[in-house]
């Protein structure tokens, strides 16, 4: 390495363009020992133009007024010691601190000018000309500071940490850019599942039904949907997709464009019309990727209710005499299989039946204790708000989960229940 002079005769080594790619490291603040805070403050801002980064008072150190020039760090923390301390004895020293400037000689002069008094004017060191410039001035404790010129070594050195900033800065500000169009692409992903939600809902004489979701994150992958199967028939369908997050939910957006395209067979052909979902769902997904579905079909006039369940959790049937019964799995779950088939279950409702049908994330919900809000939770809740509308009771369940679990959502939380006039 190259060196140059300085003004106590030493060395300082001429960074290499290598080692001015290494991590920024700047020199924050040097301690200058003083009499009287107040004193050197004014000194410090009104004849030396610096301003005051830092005033407190610090428990068992007393105050502290860090000072810096108008262009930021490094500044000067001005400290008074202990009376007879060691530090009390450094007071009116040489303190070794420099500050750099571009033009010494107009500094020396506007300085001079505020009253800062000088050893000696700007000269050049004694080693040669066309080097560094640089004066000695003081203080009103007698304080000694170097005022120097920049030379061509600081001059590289501070114009690649400029560049090295302004890097720094440019990429910092292209990951608040991602970080806000990720944050505008959710917000626009999640409009647009919400509007695959039912907007609306069919009517019926005999059965009242609502639902609802919480996605664990923005999007997820639970869905339900209430279909118009037309002549008074209405499809209830409740389904988990694996997986959560953003591909969850496209397979979920996948899994309703299939349903909704098929279902005017529903009613009179159940199991080709669950089959022939399956297979859409086959084919354009991945291997591994499935679902659990709870699909229902209910007729207004009759009251009848039949069912398939694929490999979803058992719905909870209330009857009026509160007895109940669980509607288990009828068949394996669905995209996984070429050749898939289902079974389906029928059941007669009656005026105050309650029909809850969940997702394993209502169930499985955890507490920080590590219990799971389990079906007794979930059937006592429904024994107790039975009497509750449906939109009342699915909001007042879903709240229920979310105050037993953590305030960070694991799972998809969905609910329907249907109540029998």
């Amino acid at each position: 390495m190259e060196h140059s002079a300085q003004p106590d005769g030493a060395k300082v080594s001429q960074p290499h363009a290598a080692d001015l790619l290494q991590p920024f490291v700047q020199l924050n603040f040097a301690t200058v020992w003083v009499r009287d805070h107040e004193r050197s403050r004014r000194f410090f801002v009104e004849q030396l133009g610096f301003q005051v980064a830092v005033d407190v008072e610090t428990p068992g150190l007393g105050r502290r007024i860090i000072v810096t020039p108008r262009t930021g760090l490094p500044g000067v923390a001005l400290v008074v010691p202990p009376e007879l301390s060691v530090e009390s004895q450094r007071i009116g020293q040489n303190t070794g601190v420099g500050f750099l400037t571009e033009d010494v000689r107009a500094v020396f002069e506007e300085w001079a000018r505020r009253g800062v008094r000088f050893e000696f004017p700007p000269r050049e060191p004694s080693r040669g000309k066309g080097e560094t410039q640089y004066a000695l001035f003081e203080d009103v404790d007698g304080n000694r500071f170097f005022l120097i010129e920049i030379d061509e070594a600081t001059r590289a050195l501070e114009a690649e940490r400029r560049t090295n900033a302004a890097r720094l800065e440019a990429e910092r500000l292209e990951r608040h850019l991602d970080r806000l169009e990720t944050a505008h692409d959710m917000a626009i992903a999640k409009e647009v599942q919400s509007r695959l939600f039912p907007q609306q809902q069919p009517a019926l004489e005999t059965l009242a039904y609502a639902g609802l979701c919480y996605p664990a994150r923005a999007v997820g992958g639970d869905y339900y949907d209430f279909l118009n199967l037309g002549h008074g028939r209405l499809g209830l369908m409740i389904g988990d997709i694996v997986g959560k997050g953003m591909a969850a939910a496209l397979l979920m957006a996948n899994l309703q464009a299939n349903l909704r395209s098929q279902c005017a067979t529903a009613w009179d052909e159940p199991q080709r019309f669950l089959r022939s979902v399956n297979q859409l769902f086959y084919q354009n997904t991945a291997e591994s990727d499935y679902a659990t579905i709870f699909f229902a079909a209910y007729d207004d006039q009759t009251r009848r209710l039949w069912y398939s369940n694929c490999g979803h959790p058992p719905a909870l049937l209330l009857r009026a005499d509160d007895t109940l019964e669980r509607l288990e799995p009828t068949c394996t779950v669905m995209g996984l299989f070429a050749q898939w088939d289902c079974a389906i279950e029928e059941r007669q409702l009656y005026p105050g039946d309650t029909l809850v049908l969940y997702t394993d994330g209502v169930t499985e919900s955890s507490n920080r204790a590590g219990e799971e809000f389990g079906e007794e939770r979930l059937l006592e809740a429904l024994r107790r708000q039975r009497k509750l509308s449906a939109e009342e009771f699915v909001a007042t369940v879903a709240e229920q989960i979310r105050q037993f679990g953590p305030p960070e959502q694991a799972d998809d939380i969905t609910l329907i229940v249907a109540k029998c006039r």
